[in-house]
């Protein structure tokens, strides 16, 4: 099964981004190979619908679960029709959140855990988000990262 969890940057020792649609990673770990991929989150920057493109754009790729902080309302009616189960992170890097599942210490979330459109605006250290308004958009918190070919 192909985990998802939401991320700040690339790769396994990112920290987690605690928002679904607005991340602006998905670190994708293969629990069967260990294989690990980081998949830019084109719908970040999105004006509206961010949470469902997200979710969408996860069921295209095989997620059966995801770690996120936040689920909006209609993130969260997406994910259950595309049948991913979504579990509650508990702060830290991908890695650790990764771990935590295996081990089954993850609460499962059923419902929004935020309002609609409560994503925009409170990226994390300045990372993307829009500002005031709905005008520009941030581009900040972009770290360095190790995804791609990295082995979990």
């Amino acid at each position: 099964m192909k985990l998802c969890v939401t991320a700040a940057a690339e790769g396994l020792d990112s920290p987690i981004d605690p928002r679904f649609g607005r991340a602006p990673f998905f670190v994708l770990v293969d629990l069967e190979s260990s294989a690990v991929e980081s998949v830019e989150n084109t719908s970040a920057d999105a004006r509206g619908g961010a949470g469902i493109q997200a979710a969408q754009r996860l069921a295209g790729l095989g997620v059966g679960a995801l770690v996120t902080g936040n689920v909006g309302p209609n993130a969260i009616q997406t994910l259950s029709a595309a049948k991913i189960n979504v579990y509650q992170s508990r702060g830290g890097t991908v890695r650790d959140a990764a771990e935590q599942f295996k081990r089954g210490e993850l609460p499962p979330i059923s419902g929004a855990t935020a309002p609609a459109h409560g994503g925009i605006g409170s990226g994390p250290g300045g990372g993307r988000g829009r500002g005031q308004g709905g005008r520009g958009s941030g581009q900040g918190g972009r770290g360095p990262g190790g995804g791609g070919s990295a082995q979990f």
